[in-house]
């Protein structure tokens, strides 16, 4: 008869398999085990310092009924494996000592509190030559509550909606939201350079002794898919069949973005290139600001082959699509001799296309996407594309305007929001007006310029006109910024803030 101890003897047996199949050889296990009702600064505390004791660290979530458990294993394992420098996190079925004997971790770590104790698995680990830690008492560490919140949750207290616009350009909140409602199931295309964004929350310790050097511990690591794949990410979480096409290197980082895609349910191609690593950029943070950040990029262009693989299948995709995104970022995925293959097919075809063209130092020539329904540059890319580093908005707009051929025209102003350069109703001439950032307490302005070029070009295929495109863009670049980390937009967040 099978009994419930041998089901647990089963279950760890394979957890002990796949810790050490994980680890791998020559590694040191630690192994922590406890309740963790509720993630706190105590909980931070003692797993990092077991992460610091060895290379591979197991977390063992006690199962319900145990004494002093609160909350169901699912809530409280969720908790724990959403803490960065935990590598295995999983429901302990039976006594730890038991499962510490199967595993035979290098090292066992247990709280301050249990040091002059009876530790019964101390003098079995004495036998395999384990060592048995105990964790400090240093306090320093923000909750983990916080840190989620802080990457997670929009504040929509902090937007605040324009009125004087929509009555000006006669369209209001429910045709709005009428318009989001029919990008479910709309077919779109993102092209451009895939980026992964590492953010390392730390906590600031001061200033070294020996040196003018601020100095910091990591406290946790999220990474998220960044560049033109969030773009595609956001356009699917809006409700659109998405198919993404960008370059990656042979790496870690390559796999992290493609299973990323995956489980955001976007169809991605994405094409290797050995002579570059996946695009990283990782930032430090602490209390909130970025302290620095890294970037490991390369910036030379694909090579031919490479560009004729690219283009012939975006083009036979091109087939069956309502729009076309280019997100460019220069980093060379994106050659010329792709972007007038694409365009001209896509032309052809009636496919709306937009394009955003990112510069990075002195790089980047939005203009160079010419014939586009919409370009989205900042101010000092339009600047950049047009030399002109001296006129007014209005000319600056309507000179990138008539140098690429382009429809209509945003120019993003960071802070101080958004200028809409386009045709007037009665298509005789060229008028401008301007939207301000609706978020006034934005968390993090990366990303901005991704959701509102996104949200706009949905918005137009939909069937909304540019002021109600420039509108809405800017109602996601709120939710956006209004939250740490590039997470995809929904359509139903964007409801929510149009509700308000």
């Amino acid at each position: 008869m099978f009994s419930a101890q041998s089901a647990r003897s089963s279950d760890s047996d394979k957890q002990v398999r796949e810790i050490r199949q994980r680890a791998g050889i020559g590694r040191r296990i630690v192994f922590v085990s406890g309740n963790f009702n509720i993630v706190h600064p105590g909980h931070l505390r003692l797993l990092q310092f077991a992460a610091d004791c060895g290379d591979f660290l197991a977390v063992g979530v006690n199962p319900d009924g145990n004494d002093g458990v609160t909350l169901p294993a699912a809530m409280r394992l969720e908790g724990v494996r959403a803490i960065g420098i935990v590598n295995h996190a999983f429901v302990l079925d039976e006594k730890p000592e038991t499962f510490i004997e199967r595993l035979r971790p290098e090292v066992v770590v247990k709280g301050k509190e249990f040091e002059g104790r009876f530790n019964a698995e101390k003098k079995m680990m004495d036998g395999y030559g384990g060592h048995l830690l105990f964790g400090s008492g240093e306090v320093r560490f923000s909750s983990l509550d916080l840190l989620q919140r802080e990457f997670r949750e929009t504040n929509y207290s902090s937007i605040e909606k324009p009125t004087d616009f929509p009555d000006r350009h006669g369209f209001d909140n429910r045709e709005q939201i009428a318009l989001i409602r029919r990008f479910n199931n709309m077919r779109v295309i993102v092209v451009g350079d895939l980026i992964v964004d590492e953010y390392v929350t730390c906590d600031a310790l001061g200033m070294s002794q020996e040196d003018p050097t601020l100095v910091v511990t990591p406290i946790k690591q999220d990474r998220f898919i960044g560049g033109a794949g969030i773009v595609a990410a956001h356009a699917h979480g809006l409700g659109a069949e998405v198919q993404y096409f960008g370059v990656v290197g042979q790496d870690a980082t390559a796999k992290f973005a493609e299973s990323t895609l995956e489980h955001f349910d976007v169809k991605t191609r994405l094409f290797n290139d050995e002579s570059r690593p996946t695009t990283l950029k990782t930032r430090y943070r602490a209390n909130g600001k970025t302290l620095l950040r890294v970037s490991q990029v390369r910036q030379h262009e694909i090579g031919r082959e490479l560009c004729d693989e690219l283009c012939k299948e975006v083009v036979r995709a091109a087939e069956k699509c309502d729009l076309l995104l280019f997100s460019d970022f220069n980093y060379g995925c994106l050659p010329q001799a792709v972007v007038d293959c694409v365009a001209s097919k896509c032309k052809e075809r009636g496919v709306v296309m937009v394009a955003d063209s990112q510069a990075s130092s002195q790089v980047g020539d939005v203009s160079r996407f010419t014939g586009m329904r919409l370009l989205a540059p900042t101010e000092y890319e339009a600047r950049l594309a047009t030399r002109d580093f001296s006129s007014g908005l209005a000319v600056l707009a309507e000179r990138l305007r008539a140098k690429a051929a382009a429809q209509d025209v945003f120019v993003t102003l960071g802070a101080e929001g958004l200028l809409i350069h386009a045709r007037s109703a009665d298509g005789k001439e060229y008028v401008t007006d301007q939207l301000p950032a609706f978020n006034r307490a934005p968390k993090d302005p990366a990303g901005a310029g991704d959701s509102l070029m996104t949200c706009s070009a949905m918005t137009l295929v939909a069937g909304g006109d540019i002021w109600q495109s420039a509108y809405l863009g800017s109602v996601a670049a709120a939710c956006q910024v209004g939250r740490v980390g590039n997470f995809p937009l929904s359509a139903d967040e964007l409801i929510t803030e149009l509700s308000i």
